[in-house]
């Protein structure tokens, strides 16, 4: 029976934990002089000073220095054991393989140096429900739920409310599917969202996406904070306000300022706490945790309660304008006191007399009554249909209730600080983006799978589970919401309008609400300097490089520092319905790179693409990169040109840079697929005219010291850029393959440098032969693949080829010329290639001379229209010269020829220079 044997490949590209190739690759180039394997042999570094021997993966950093190797127990294999582990050594490393970067837990071990070395490391243990679901449910749950739902409600209505909470958990459900496959595909270290998207569609993508994702965090944490600032000025200590509104038109402004302060105070105390120790912010953890929990309960112990006891609480309305509790104890133009009927506080409110007999009051106050409705008035009230669909405000506007009696008449702009109005403009599409943040926090599992006992089964279970969690709570929590008769807390005394609904006090939720958004806070803090902590250690960003550095224990103190100042920007704004839609696109616009990336994986099936989550599909994925980015023009259309403009910005930025990393993302995938794609499109037949092109190969000819000789013809070939056509740079080494590797790969690099130096973009292609003209032919005959061969030869013009006594310099041209012609070619031999002009140089005038004798399919016309598109030539002119005989009629070749130029679209001056019979080659 037939039987083959597998065997491992020599390669230098970076391996990853799904892929076994090239685990370990010998490397002779640092040989120099060209030493043969069996006499220098050389275990190559993974740069970082570590034998790859030392560890199954090349980049691995975290390798022990060791000076053993490994046994050879094996005579059959003993050579190869120098080079190559054991099978049984090989799988003990790939098991115990551990490359997280430093999380929480890490930092917190490292605080206490002494403690560090006398215990060891702890292996992972954390389970699904501790590691994954619940830190998944305390970033999910947050301000959002607690101050806006059911203001959104009310605005929206019952309908469209219902449609942004089934959008928004649906993109969030359909990511975390995305993110499951991606998560459970391999190992992924601690940072997220960036780990998972750089190393699936590369640099440039991670690093974009990994900035807007640290932004998201940032403004989040300024988010918490203007929400717990809200809660604790507005609910819980309302006499701390700073600053009072002189009269109704500078209360804005008075809140705003407020929550500058004490938002700013309030950030550098978390920021304090966050620097001084991330095991305080992990011990609070879980009291925060358990304050949304309660709070939570609390909101449906308190439905469960007004089903059998409906609570009482009524809002006052003048007509059928809602007014402002707080202004007045009782709802009534008068009070009884004694057997006297006098003005109450809400009379003297709109009235400038207090005298009831010549009363000087606002004359919608005259001329509309004092009633009072019920918050909650029940089913039977036809609540539910007044509250099916939106009501939409201007900023400013009265909130009026339909189907209240109302005379109309406008009243005094004095008093409209007396009733309750929209404080901002609202739409649907700013609903959805207020709303969004509620949403988040699904990345929380994949941040921790350092920690995690079996990642790649926590995170989908536990992501999963958590998303289906908040939906039915943000689901049973909106229920409740359009029984309400009003959705603003102004007219319940400034109370929490869900604290109305909880039980058993108001209290617990208004507290509960604000630690569960302070410990939100401290997460966002202690997460966004850790994400950006980990984007400037993979040096993709260079100007970030700073902030991969902090204190010993590794703690990103210049991370937290920029987090803070950006976060302060976020706590100026003091809106929270101005800072949700910030972060909402930052988090929209790194969920949909998530999707993009699964339904890359998925569609290109590449070989690594092995999830374990097996609940996943390339349409689920291209749908929720749809509705993600469908939401983020929805939610502001402006946010999401300016978060699309500042990742495309970043991506250039790292593309311009050039970031060396190879991390066999999706997008390198993507390239070999679609270049194998066109590679057989181009099969089909040969190119049209109007598709050639000039595909050049570039004969180099190196130096003794492997340098090359002559560089200005890659110069040249450089300004012939404009063409959009193929080049390859050649060049032979003559000798022996085994003997002349480290030359090969030495003369390659050498040659690879001299194009980036010259701007030349194209592949390079070095080869060993026994003869230079042997070599020569090779590379004629076998360069380019498919389609993308070359049709143009460029070779230098030998010098001192009459003065020379070794003939092997014009017999190796004289070759050449013969195989290009005999492979059908264009030929291209600059001479006097030393004194072509550089890339630096400029012409502002001068001419390009074109000799046209022999018709040669226009390559000579051609050539100088492809140089003048360059900078060097571009202003220079262009002048064809062509020969006529005896028996030619200059003037009508002259007019032909101009006629032929203009049917070229080529722009050039016509000479014709007649030859006379002893002028003519015999």
């Amino acid at each position: 029976m037939p039987h083959f044997t597998v065997v491992p490949v020599e390669d230098s590209a970076t391996s990853n934990y799904d892929s076994l190739e090239g685990i370990n690759w010998v490397d002779y180039r640092d040989t120099g002089q060209g030493g043969h394997p069996g006499q220098q042999d050389t275990v190559s570094s993974d740069g970082h000073g570590n034998h790859k021997e030392d560890s199954p993966f090349l980049s691995s950093a975290d390798a022990d220095r060791k000076t053993d190797f490994y046994d050879r127990n094996l005579a059959l294999f003993e050579e190869e054991l120098d080079i190559r582990p054991k099978v049984s050594s090989l799988l003990s490393r790939l098991v115990n393989y551990t490359n997280i970067t430093q999380g929480a837990r890490e930092h917190e071990e490292a605080e206490n140096t002494e403690t560090s070395r006398r215990k060891a490391p702890k292996s992972p243990n954390m389970g699904t429900l501790m590691g994954v679901y619940l830190p998944c449910l305390q970033n999910i749950f947050g301000v959002i739920l607690f101050l806006r739902l059911t203001w959104i409600v009310g605005t929206a209505g019952i309908v469209q409310s219902f449609l942004i909470v089934l959008m928004c958990c649906s993109c969030t459900m359909l990511t975390a599917i995305s993110m499951s496959a991606i998560a459970t595909n391999g190992v992924v270290p601690a940072g997220g969202a960036y780990f998972m998207i750089s190393r699936s569609l590369g640099a440039e993508f991670g690093g974009a996406v990994g900035i807007c994702f640290y932004l998201g965090t940032t403004f989040a944490a300024a988010m918490y904070i203007l929400g717990a600032i809200e809660i604790f000025l507005k609910y819980l200590v309302p006499q701390a306000a700073i600053f009072h509104a002189s009269d109704h038109h500078g209360g804005d402004s008075a809140i705003l300022n407020n929550m500058r302060v004490y938002g700013t105070i309030c950030l550098s105390l978390m920021a304090v706490v966050v620097f001084v120790g991330v095991k305080y912010v992990n011990k609070l953890a879980s009291l925060f945790l358990a304050c949304v929990i309660i709070s939570i309960v609390s909101i449906y112990a308190g439905a469960i309660k007004s089903i059998f006891q409906p609570p009482d609480f009524s809002i006052c309305m003048l007509g059928n304008r809602t007014l402002v509790r707080d202004q007045f104890d009782v709802c009534s133009k008068t009070v009884l006191e004694g057997n006297v009927t006098v003005p109450s506080q809400l009379w003297r409110n709109f009235c400038s007399s207090g005298n009831m007999s010549s009363p000087q009051c606002d004359d919608y106050f005259n001329q509309n009554n004092v009633t009072e409705i019920q918050g909650i008035p029940g089913l039977a009230s036809g609540i539910i249909r007044d509250n099916m669909w939106g009501d939409y405000l201007e900023k400013g506007q009265i909130l009026e209730k339909a189907g209240l009696p109302s005379v109309d008449v406008h009243g005094a702009v004095e008093s409209f600080g007396l009733y309750v109005s929209a404080d901002i403009a609202t739409s649907f599409t700013l609903l959805v983006g207020i709303f969004f943040p509620s949403a988040t926090g699904i990345m929380a599992g994949s941040n921790r799978s350092g920690d995690l006992k079996d990642a790649q089964k926590s995170i989908p279970i536990g992501t999963i589970l958590a998303i289906t969690t908040t939906t039915l709570v943000c689901i049973l929590s909106w229920s409740p919401c359009p029984l309400l008769s009003c959705r603003f807390g102004d007219a319940v005394s400034k109370n929490l309008v869900v604290g109305t609904l909880s039980w058993p006090s108001p209290w617990v939720i208004v507290i509960g609400s604000f630690f569960s958004t302070v410990g939100a806070g401290l997460q966002s803090l202690t997460g966004a300097p850790r994400l950006l902590q980990a984007i400037a250690k993979d040096n993709i960003i260079p100007f970030l490089r700073v902030f991969g550095h902090g204190k010993a224990n590794g703690e990103p103190t210049w991370a937290l520092l920029l987090t803070g100042l950006i976060a302060e920007l976020g706590i100026l704004i003091a809106s929270l319905d101005m800072v949700a839609p910030i972060l909402s696109m930052f988090f929209l616009m790194c969920y949909l790179f998530v999707n993009l990336a699964c339904a890359v994986q998925t569609l290109l099936r590449t070989p690594n693409w092995r999830p374990r989550f097996k609940y996943y599909h390339w349409a689920l994925s291209f749908l929720g990169m749809s509705m993600c980015l469908a939401l983020m023009f929805i939610s502001s259309w402006y946010y999401a040109i300016v978060a699309m403009c500042i990742a495309g910005m970043i991506y250039k930025y790292i593309e311009y840079q050039g970031a060396e990393k190879e991390w066999g993302d999706g997008i390198r995938g993507l390239s070999l697929s679609a270049a194998r794609y066109s590679l057989l499109r181009l099969e089909h037949g040969p190119p049209h005219t109007k598709n050639w092109r000039p595909q050049v190969l570039v004969l180099l000819k190196l130096d003794e010291d492997l340098h090359v000789k002559y560089p200005r013809l890659l110069t040249f070939v450089s300004q012939l850029k404009a063409g959009k056509g193929l080049t390859i740079v050649g060049s032979v080494i003559q000798g022996q393959f085994l003997d002349s590797y480290g030359e090969t790969q030495a003369s390659e690099q050498a040659v690879k440098n001299m194009m980036e130096i010259e701007r030349v973009k194209g592949f390079c292609q070095v080869v060993v032969a026994s003869k230079v003209r042997e070599g020569i032919a090779h590379l004629i005959q076998s360069c380019g693949l498919g389609g993308m061969k070359h049709n143009t030869v460029v070779m230098g013009w030998p010098y001192g080829w009459r003065q020379s006594e070794d003939p092997r310099a014009w017999k190796t041209f004289i070759n050449t010329v013969r195989c290009t012609t005999a492979a059908h070619l264009a030929l291209m031999v600059p001479k006097n290639i030393s004194f072509y002009p550089s890339n630096h140089e400029r012409f502002t005038d001068g001419t390009i001379d074109v000799w046209w004798i022999v018709h040669d399919g226009g390559m000579l016309m051609l050539l100088p229209f492809l140089l003048k598109q360059h900078k060097v030539w571009r202003k220079c002119k262009m002048r064809i010269f062509t020969v006529a005989q005896m028996d030619d009629n200059s003037i009508q070749m002259k007019k032909d020829l101009a006629t032929f130029l203009y049917q070229l679209r080529i722009e050039a001056e016509v000479e014709v220079v007649e030859m006379m019979v002893r002028d003519e080659p015999p």
